[in-house]
């Protein structure tokens, strides 16, 4: 099979949780014999993003319910340090994603932390968002979005960075999306040499 084709969604699945393991069931191949966390990520996020482009009953390309952006964020700890002096303290940098330009990095240092991702990563626990325009501090990369979920890449104890996804809908992730979503980042961090 080609791997293009691992981002189609048979008519058959109706559910999200149906959705979410047929996703993992598609994902684990694509990772199989590549431990390299780039490529790895990079191909996660766009078997998630256009996956659920594919999924019409929930997501699917609709303007009102779509999803606008999946991609990921890492610990700038886990990369030599620039020499960017203007920033003091750590971040999470874009990695690999799907969607529109996004914020190149998001600060994760106590006490100056905010929005979403940064939230997740710094309680290592996911955030599940109903609506972005009530939660405090949160950062708009793109103002059409509404909703938004973020999942910790957690190995053990050390949270690695974060998955994000964000909706054109409020409430338009649920609880089934979070359980789906927490089982991924499972496999892809078991999946990859982050050393």
């Amino acid at each position: 099979m080609p791997h293009a084709d691992s981002s189609l969604v048979p008519e058959e699945i109706k559910t999200k949780s149906q959705f979410w393991s047929h996703v993992y069931m598609q994902l684990e191949p694509l990772l199989d014999g590549q431990r390299n966390w780039v490529s790895n990520l990079a191909n996660a996020s766009s078997l998630i993003y256009n996956a659920l482009l594919a999924f019409p009953i929930h997501f699917g390309p609709d303007p009102k319910k779509g999803v606008n952006w999946c991609g990921f964020y890492i610990d700038s700890t886990r990369f030599p340090k620039s020499n960017d002096s203007n920033f003091v303290g750590n971040r999470l940098l874009l990695g690999p994603f799907c969607g529109k330009p996004a914020c190149q990095f998001i600060n994760v240092t106590p006490g100056k932390a905010r929005g979403v991702c940064a939230d997740a990563f710094m309680h290592a626990k996911s955030k599940l968002v109903p609506d972005v325009d009530s939660y405090p501090g949160h950062i708009a990369c793109d103002g059409d979005t509404k909703s938004e979920i973020v999942c910790p890449l957690l190995d053990g104890n050390q949270v690695l960075g974060v998955l994000d996804l964000d909706c054109l809908a409020v409430s338009g992730f649920d609880e089934d999306d979070q359980k789906g979503l927490e089982r991924i980042v499972e496999l892809i961090v078991g999946a990859c040499d982050w050393y």
